[in-house]
């Protein structure tokens, strides 16, 4: 059971829209925003909430205070096997962090601290993965008597390659934002994170059509279980239906005017 005093868990994940990009943040800042019960199924609510908004381009992830997520809460962990399933129970690949791989909308992290865990697997199921200079990441799990979790023995080393994946999972050891630069983990390191993941939002919100993106994301999820010619043949009807959207007029006028494409909300 969790504490009595524990805030709910809506307040455990806060959500907010700046123009196009909308702001999620695991928000228990005093636990290095550990995880728990609940709080993964509310951060999933929220990314489909942002997912469904025509007016949200692009969303970004980060962590309250000084740390990203320090993975699921200790405390919990020690409570003994039915405090343990409540991680479980009830869970689906929709209510999972790798859900953020399966949204229309971009997804951008702001890794702005400690990452371990869940916490782990949670920043790197992202279309962009941004560090602070003082982030740490680590797979952790092995260290505490437990499997690649979440997913991420698929993800991990399609990330950054089979023989860097299996050494952070089987070690479990702590990288610093420079090694995981170095790894191909995040895009780049920054004194402030946010900001950066912020930037990269607002660039794709602006100039990037949101169907197109849509596409590309189905199709690089899609990839990785097709042939070549399988491959091939959907990106022929993926462009055909292109062709048939407002989005390429839009371009090639905005080119011609000489200012920023004005693309319509997503369409499927």
């Amino acid at each position: 059971m969790t504490d009595p005093d524990e805030p709910s868990i809506k307040s455990t994940v806060t959500y907010e829209v700046d123009g196009a990009v909308a702001t999620i943040t695991l928000n228990r800042p005093d636990r290095l925003n550990a995880i728990v019960p609940g709080m993964g199924e509310r951060y999933a609510e929220l990314l489909r909430t942002a997912d469904d908004d025509p007016d949200v381009r692009a969303i970004v992830v980060t962590g309250a205070g000084r740390g990203f997520c320090a993975g699921a809460d200790l405390s919990i962990l020690a409570e003994g096997r039915d405090a343990l399933d409540q991680y479980l129970d009830g869970q689906s690949v929709d209510s999972l962090p790798t859900v953020a791989l399966r949204l229309r909308t971009p997804v951008a992290t702001a890794i702005n601290g400690p990452c371990a865990g869940i916490g782990f697997v949670l920043a790197i199921a992202a279309d962009a993965r941004f560090a602070s200079s003082t982030a740490s990441l680590s797979t952790s799990f092995v260290r505490l008597g437990l499997v690649a979790e979440y997913g991420v023995a698929w993800l991990l080393p399609r990330l950054i390659g089979l023989p860097a994946a299996t050494d952070l999972l089987l070690t479990g050891r702590t990288i610093d934002a420079q090694e995981a630069l170095a790894l191909g983990l995040v895009q780049s390191v920054h004194g402030d994170a946010l900001e950066a993941a912020r930037a990269w939002a607002r660039g794709v919100a602006q100039s990037s059509s949101p169907s197109a993106m849509a596409a590309m994301k189905r199709q690089l999820l899609e990839a990785d279980t097709q042939t070549l010619d399988a491959a091939v043949d959907s990106s022929l009807n993926e462009m055909r239906a292109a062709f048939d959207r407002p989005d390429l007029l839009e371009a090639l006028t905005a080119r011609l005017e000489k200012r920023e494409p004005q693309f319509p909300p997503w369409v499927g």
